[in-house]
């Protein structure tokens, strides 16, 4: 005879694993539950505090939100200089927690470029554009005639073949992050990864960056993530993924050309979500919400004794 009790914990043992489970394994990048602690002997910051984010292969998606956001620490993640506190990422395959030194080394080589937002971080200022888009490929071998010709291909796809022969000092700052774009997908990288790119342009260099990384997209091939706060960016690419306090809260997908925007909340796995700021003011809401269950949506409520009629869902059950 079949015992219920433990056909009970059966059915409670499958449902935590399939709670632990990540929510897909599609895209080219999968973060899941990611969270990113800083401790000192003071204080301790939470940069990332249950972060769910899937981009797939192909996509030019933006990543906004207010300093301090954890926006800029998924990037140290992604691009295998930090390492997560806990949960789940990996990029192209890799598992960014379970890498070895070499392997970190190696995948920082071939699969990731960075673009850093000061410019002066992104080239060496003793060689020439040429030279510093070449370099990057001698650490992977490739042989010296094919890197001079891939470095000059690459400077005349994102518009700087006119700088091959200039250093850095002799390039103003939008120059500089177009090269800086070009290193970046010197070795064919599976995901260009830039953080702030343009923060220190004026508008008409800061266009010709966003082309060139939109270049590296759609004629390079690459996947490219930008962190940025600049609205001429975000308003650019199809997908605009917010950050607020460590978790992704809220996507914006645009049709195409950039028209027909449209807001999304995201439901994390544990079926979190956040309320964009100025709901949350307009509606007076805070500490406790009531829900009710609609027959196509769910109602947020302020705890008030006015409401909707009927009672609300009951959270115990």
């Amino acid at each position: 005879m079949t015992d219920p009790h433990a056909d009970d914990l059966r059915h409670l043992e499958e449902k935590a694993r399939v709670a632990q489970r990540p929510h897909t394994d599609d895209g080219l990048v999968v973060c899941d539950n990611l969270v990113r602690v800083y401790r000192t002997d003071e204080v301790e910051v939470q940069a990332l505090q249950g972060l769910d984010l899937v981009v797939e292969e192909g996509e030019c998606t933006a990543l906004v939100g207010a300093s301090g956001s954890g926006k800029s620490t998924l990037l140290s993640i992604l691009s295998g200089l930090d390492l997560p506190t806990a949960g789940r990422a990996r990029v192209a395959g890799h598992d960014l927690l379970a890498l070895g030194r070499r392997e970190r080394l190696g995948y920082r080589r071939r699969t990731v470029g960075f673009v850093w937002q000061q410019t002066g971080r992104n080239l060496l200022p003793y060689l020439t554009a040429l030279e510093n888009v070449a370099l990057p490929m001698k650490y992977v071998r490739v042989p010296r005639r094919r890197r001079a010709a891939r470095a000059a291909e690459l400077l005349d796809v994102l518009g700087v073949a006119h700088c091959r022969d200039r250093r850095p000092a002799e390039l103003s700052g939008g120059e500089q992050q177009r090269v800086a774009v070009a290193v970046a997908t010197a070795n064919t990288p599976r995901v260009v990864l830039a953080d702030e790119p343009t923060g220190e342009l004026d508008t008409a260099s800061a266009e010709e960056v966003f082309a060139a990384l939109r270049r590296a997209n759609e004629e390079l091939g690459a996947t490219v993530l930008v962190v940025t706060h600049d609205p001429l960016v975000s308003g650019q690419v199809r997908r605009t993924v917010r950050i607020r306090d460590g978790r992704t809260s809220t996507e914006t997908l645009r049709g195409p050309g950039g028209g027909g925007a449209e807001e999304y909340t995201v439901l994390d796995r544990a079926g979190r979500l956040q309320l964009p700021r100025d709901y949350v003011d307009r509606y007076g809401l805070s500490g406790r919400v009531r829900l009710t269950g609609e027959p196509d949506h769910v109602g947020v409520w302020p705890d008030r004794t006015e409401g909707p009629p009927g009672p609300g869902p009951n959270p115990s059950t």
